[in-house]
C-alpha cells in the first residue's frame, strides 16, 4: 500500500503537468495579435475563471485514460496529445477559413471523411491514417509494456469498476434532464455570447469546443416574432394565396454557390450580361452581407430559409440544421405551406451532407429533389451538377406545378464549389481563372432561368444571391469584402408595369425571402388596383 500511496502522488503531479502543458499548447490555437484583439482588457476576476474552467476539461480526458491503464505517464501523454491535436486542428481551420474549431464541426467528421475535396481534405489519405494509428496504437504499447501499472493486486475488479464508472460518470449524467440542465446553464453563463474566436481565446480549443457543447444542450428559445423584412413600418398583406386565385405566384430563390461578381474588385475581363441584364428589371438588387466568408453555405442557406439572424440563434448558429425543428414556426416554408403554397427544395448534392435530409422537411419543404434524383437521370456529370442542369430542373418543377395555389421553389446550385483545381474548365490552370469560367457559366444558367420563368402565364419572382464568397486564397486571404450579390426580379406577369430600383440597397440574408414577398404583395395590390379602376 506504501508504493500504492505513492502512486496516488505521481497521479496528482503528472495531472498538474498535464494542465501546465495544455495551458502552454492552447497559446497557439490563434494567431497572437488576434488572440489578444478578441481578448480585449479582461477584469482579473474573468481572467481566473478562464483558467480555472479548463481543469475540469484536462480532468475528463486524464480520467478516461487512466480509467483503462492504471499508468500516469500515459495519462499524461494522451492528455497533451489530445489537447494539441485539437489546437493543430483548430489553428489549420483558422488559417484556412478564418474560424477556429467550434463544437459542431464534430458533427461534420464524418462528412470530412466522405467528401474530402469538398472539405479541401485529400491530405486524409492512406500515408495520415498509417502515421495515425501508428503513432496511437504504438505509443499506447509502449507504455503499456515499459511503464508499470498502478493497479493493486487485491480487489483489482473493483478498483477498475470504480475508476471507469468515475471517469464515464459525467457523460453518463448528461442523460438525467436534471443534471444536464444544470451543467447546461452553468456552461452558457461562462461562455456568454462570445463568438467562436473570442471563445477559444479565453478558454483554448478543448475546453471551448467542450463548454461550447455543453451549452448547446440547453432548450433553445424558439423565436416567436415573425421574421423582419428591410421594409419596416411598410408592411403589407401577404400575397393571396391558397384561395381560389387564378393567378397565384411562383417564387424561386436561387442560392448560387460561391457567386461573387468580381467586378468590385477591377478584376477584367469578366463578362456577367445576364446579371446586369437582371438587375435593369430588379425590384431590388445589390450586395448582400456575409454570414461567413468562403464557406458553411448551410448558416446562410437556414438564415434565408428562416428569416432569422444567427444572433438569434445562440450556440445553434454554428451548425442550425442539428435542430431545425426548434425553428420550424418561423421559417418562410412552413408559414407558405400553412398559406396553401407548395414547397420544393433543390440540391444536387448528398441529401444527408449538412443533414438536410432530417432538417429541410421540418422547416416545410414538402419534397427534396437531391442529388439521386439528378443521377437517375444523367444530369450529374463532372465534379458537380452543372448550375444548367439544375436550372432545367428547376423549370420543370415550374411548369408541373399548378397556378391554383402557391409555388414555392429553394434552389441550392454546386457546380462553382471549390477546389477550383486544374480539370474543372478546359483551358484553365490558374484558381482564379477556373473560377471566373465557371462563374460565367453560373451567369448562363441564370439568364436561361429567368427567360423562361418569363414566358410563363402566371406572376412569377425570382430572388437571387451568393451564399458566401469564394475561397479563393491565390486571390486574396483574407477577401477585400465577404459581401456578395443579390437580386429581387419579377418576372412573367409579375414584370408587366413594374418600377426597377435604380439604385442599389443593402440587405442581409435573412431578409431576402420577407422583402420578396413584401414585392410581391405590393404588386398584387397594384394590379387589382388598375384592374379595378377598369
Amino acid at each position: 500500500m506504501a508504493t500504492f500511496g505513492h502512486g496516488w502522488w505521481l497521479v496528482a503531479a503528472t495531472f498538474v503537468v498535464a494542465v501546465a502543458v495544455t495551458y502552454l499548447t492552447d497559446r497557439f490555437a490563434l494567431p497572437r495579435k488576434v488572440a489578444a484583439g478578441a481578448l480585449g482588457e479582461r477584469q482579473p476576476g474573468q481572467a481566473v475563471i478562464d483558467m480555472a474552467a479548463r481543469i475540469p476539461a484536462v480532468a475528463l480526458i486524464y480520467a478516461l485514460f487512466f480509467a483503462i491503464s492504471w499508468r500516469p505517464y500515459y495519462a499524461l501523454t494522451a492528455v497533451v496529445s489530445t489537447f494539441f491535436i485539437f489546437t493543430a486542428i483548430s489553428r489549420a481551420k483558422y488559417e484556412f477559413i478564418r474560424e477556429p474549431l467550434v463544437f459542431s464541426d464534430i458533427a461534420l467528421v464524418l462528412l470530412v471523411f466522405r467528401h474530402k475535396t469538398m472539405f479541401y481534405a485529400t491530405w486524409l489519405n492512406l500515408v495520415f491514417w498509417c502515421v495515425a494509428l501508428g503513432y496511437v496504437f504504438g505509443a499506447s504499447a509502449l507504455f503499456m509494456i515499459y511503464e508499470p501499472s498502478l493497479l493493486p493486486s487485491q480487489g483489482r475488479l473493483i478498483l477498475i469498476s470504480g475508476m471507469v464508472m468515475a471517469a464515464a460518470a459525467p457523460w453518463l449524467f448528461l442523460y438525467q434532464p436534471g443534471y444536464r440542465h444544470a451543467i447546461s446553464r452553468i456552461s452558457s453563463a461562462l461562455t456568454g455570447k462570445d463568438g467562436a474566436i473570442a471563445l477559444t481565446a479565453r478558454l483554448g480549443t478543448f475546453a471551448s469546443v467542450l463548454y461550447g457543447f455543453l451549452a448547446w444542450l440547453k432548450e433553445p428559445t424558439a423565436p416567436v416574432s415573425v421574421p423582419a423584412s428591410a421594409g419596416e413600418g411598410r408592411d403589407l398583406p401577404m400575397p393571396n394565396i391558397g384561395k381560389g386565385e387564378e393567378e397565384n405566384p411562383l417564387l424561386v430563390v436561387w442560392q448560387s454557390e460561391s457567386f461573387m461578381d468580381m467586378r468590385h474588385f477591377g478584376v477584367s475581363p469578366l463578362s456577367l450580361p445576364n446579371l446586369d441584364r437582371l438587375r435593369s428589371r430588379a425590384a431590388e438588387w445589390g450586395r448582400m452581407s456575409s454570414i461567413f466568408e468562403g464557406g458553411y453555405t448551410l448558416r446562410t442557406e437556414f438564415s434565408v430559409i428562416t428569416g432569422l439572424p444567427p444572433d438569434d440563434l445562440g450556440p445553434d448558429a454554428a451548425h442550425p440544421y442539428l435542430r431545425a425543428g426548434a425553428y420550424s414556426e418561423a421559417a418562410w416554408p412552413n408559414r407558405l405551406r400553412r398559406a396553401g403554397w407548395s414547397t420544393r427544395f433543390l440540391h444536387p448534392y448528398d441529401r444527408q451532407f449538412f443533414s438536410r435530409d432530417r432538417a429541410l422537411p421540418q422547416l416545410g419543404f414538402e419534397t427534396l429533389s437531391m442529388l439521386e434524383e439528378f443521377e437517375k437521370t444523367g444530369g450529374a456529370a463532372g465534379a458537380y451538377v452543372s448550375d444548367m442542369t439544375l436550372a432545367e430542373r428547376v423549370l420543370e418543377y415550374c411548369r408541373e406545378g399548378s397556378k391554383s395555389t402557391g409555388q414555392f421553389i429553394f434552389a441550392a446550385s454546386i457546380e462553382n464549389h471549390g477546389p477550383w483545381q486544374p480539370g474543372r474548365h478546359e483551358g484553365c490552370k490558374h484558381p482564379l481563372d477556373i473560377y471566373l469560367a465557371i462563374l460565367q457559366r453560373s451567369d448562363e444558367a441564370l439568364g436561361f432561368l429567368a427567360d423562361e420563368l418569363d414566358r410563363l402565364d402566371r406572376p412569377v419572382w425570382l430572388a437571387f444571391y451568393g451564399d458566401h464568397a469564394p475561397l479563393l486564397k491565390s486571390f486574396s486571404d483574407p477577401f477585400p469584402d465577404p459581401r456578395t450579390d443579390y437580386l429581387i426580379v419579377p418576372l412573367a406577369r409579375a414584370g408587366a408595369g413594374s418600377r426597377p430600383a435604380k439604385t442599389a440597397t443593402e440587405k442581409a440574408p435573412w431578409q431576402i425571402i420577407a422583402d420578396t414577398l413584401r414585392h410581391m404583395a405590393t404588386e398584387q395590390f397594384d394590379r387589382r388596383a388598375v384592374e379595378a379602376r377598369q
